[in-house]
């Protein structure tokens, strides 16, 4: 088990409950230029229309569960399962556009100023 922030042990699969009514985002660890949240969704997607457009670069991974991950400049959504993993630079539009109903979707996200991607 990791140590949390606070010195409590956590674990990535505590906690989920396969009925919640809205999507879970909790902070794992948050340091200037660096945030790491697990996510738990159980049916939820983005809004009709509503388009993610972040200052961060993100990686993320689906741990557990599916989704569909839409970019805006993409045609067809990218179904994801356990293991899949991908990077999201800063600024590409993007929209979750479907999480399993029947089982909880877990994802772990690390939000990072990318740098590199500046110069």
């Amino acid at each position: 088990m990791a140590r949390t922030e606070d010195g409590k042990h956590d674990n990535l699969f505590s906690d989920v409950s396969p009925d919640a009514g809205e999507e879970r985002i909790d902070a794992l660890l948050n340091r200037p230029g660096l945030r790491i949240e697990r996510i738990v969704s159980t049916g939820q997607s983005s809004p009709d229309g509503f388009w993610y457009d972040q200052d961060e670069a993100e990686w993320v991974l689906l741990v557990a569960g599916a989704a569909g991950l839409q970019f805006e400049d993409e045609e067809d959504v990218r179904a994801l399962r356990p293991g899949d993993h991908l990077l999201i630079p800063a600024h590409r539009r993007h929209r979750v556009a479907y999480t399993a109903s029947d089982a909880p979707t877990i994802w772990l996200a690390v939000h990072f100023r990318d740098e590199a991607s500046r110069a």
